[in-house]
């Protein structure tokens, strides 16, 4: 049978997925401060010159090498053909573009290559802190090149929690001593903090969608932690409507102490 592009190994594709996103980071970071045009889409969704910019590079670089691998990306119409892919790029040009616009550092682009639901391989990129991160199946995750692993522990009292402000208000009447960090506007950088230990845990409002997830997803899994519905079910990646319900993410023993606590209450979280 011939061999096509869905049967390169990973480990293949993590040099152009690395230069890729390190040239998209570039690119964001040259207009970071500059005047943009920007607008809102959607209900409340800022997006601005930059997003589309570094959208176009990305695609071009990624499908250039992998042309018959389908695409999901926050500022590209969608494109059906995805769901009939065997695997997709699923990309955030920036995710936090409101923190972007107002001249805040906690902005990263995003990108993960996605299986059968699931990522394989992961790159997340802040130009601003100068902190790449990076992740594939199996072989562990990293920021700037050296092993990064959640913290340890059960323990929710005196634990570091970010996450939307309402629904840490609710972890708090159920879980006394909790400490909260003030809200990091890139929610992949948010799980990211996760996956190097920064933060013990962190949530995810409802309506974040797949590029907002896979590659911190993956990052976060690859450091020992995990990142699950309140039923403790892992997100699935390129369904028709890529939009995901409230998410926990924490270091492995301490996400299932999470999840004991909270499973019931999914109001609370919604």
């Amino acid at each position: 049978m011939p061999v096509t592009e869905a049967d390169i190994p990973v480990a293949r594709l993590t040099g152009c997925l690395d230069s890729a996103v390190r040239e998209a980071g570039a690119l964001a970071l040259g207009k970071f401060g500059a005047p943009l045009r920007n607008w809102t889409k959607g209900k409340n969704s800022p997006v601005c010159e930059a997003d589309i910019a570094v959208d176009h590079l990305l695609r071009e670089r990624l499908m250039a090498a992998t042309p018959d691998y389908g695409w999901l990306s926050e500022e590209s119409a969608d494109d059906p053909r995805r769901l009939t892919a065997r695997r997709v790029w699923v990309v955030d040009p920036i995710d936090g573009t409101r923190g972007f616009i107002a001249g805040r550092t906690d902005w990263a682009v995003s990108v993960a290559l996605v299986e059968n639901g699931r990522p394989l391989a992961a790159a997340l990129f802040a130009p601003a802190t100068d902190e790449m991160f990076g992740a594939t199946t199996g072989q562990g995750a990293t920021r700037n090149g050296q092993p990064i692993r959640t913290s340890a522990g059960t323990a929710l009292a005196g634990a570091r929690f970010a996450g939307p402000p309402r629904r840490l208000e609710h972890l708090a009447a159920i879980a006394p001593g909790i400490e909260t960090v003030p809200k990091i506007f890139s929610l992949a950088l948010r799980l990211a903090a996760v996956a190097t230990g920064a933060l013990d845990a962190a949530l995810a409002g409802p309506n974040s969608h797949d590029w907002d997830l896979a590659a911190a997803d993956l990052l976060v899994h690859e450091a020992g932690g995990a990142l699950t519905s309140i039923e403790g079910r892992p997100p699935i990646y390129n369904e028709p409507h890529p939009v995901h319900g409230a998410l926990f993410a924490a270091g492995g023993a301490r996400h299932a102490a999470l999840l004991d606590l909270v499973r019931g209450r999914q109001t609370d979280f919604a």
